[in-house]
């Protein structure tokens, strides 16, 4: 990376570690970074050897896909795991919100007329 790169890189590194840093500079370091890591990338192939050629065997049989139970995936699971935890979470944070603030007072009763009752 030449030097003024690497000097505007650095100051938006230290703008966003202080927090301080607007939506435009977010967007600069972003593809800054993303040229750093395909640049990387590039480099890194460059230096690995060509793979050996490989010997073409006999391809293995692959039988019909087997179905998928009623169960669903595990991506599935895990959302709906994801979904169960947060209205736990609310449930919890709703009860003990309830029990710091103590018992209510009861709820007048409809109908009633405390001017009667003087």
């Amino acid at each position: 990376m030449e030097p003024q790169r690497q000097a505007r890189y650095n100051y938006l590194v230290g703008r966003l570690r202080s927090r301080q840093i607007t939506m435009e500079e977010a967007t600069e370091l972003f593809a800054a970074m993303q040229a750093m890591l395909r640049a990387s990338e590039t480099s890194r192939r460059a230096s690995l050897p060509p793979p050996p050629p490989q010997a073409r065997g006999p391809v293995p049989a692959v039988g019909p896909p087997q179905p998928r139970g009623p169960s669903g995936g595990s991506d599935d699971l895990f959302l709906v795991g994801l979904l169960a935890m947060g209205a736990g979470a609310g449930l919890l944070a709703a009860m003990s919100r309830r029990l710091a603030e103590g018992p209510r007072d009861p709820a007048p009763v409809r109908g009633a007329n405390p001017r009667r009752d003087a």
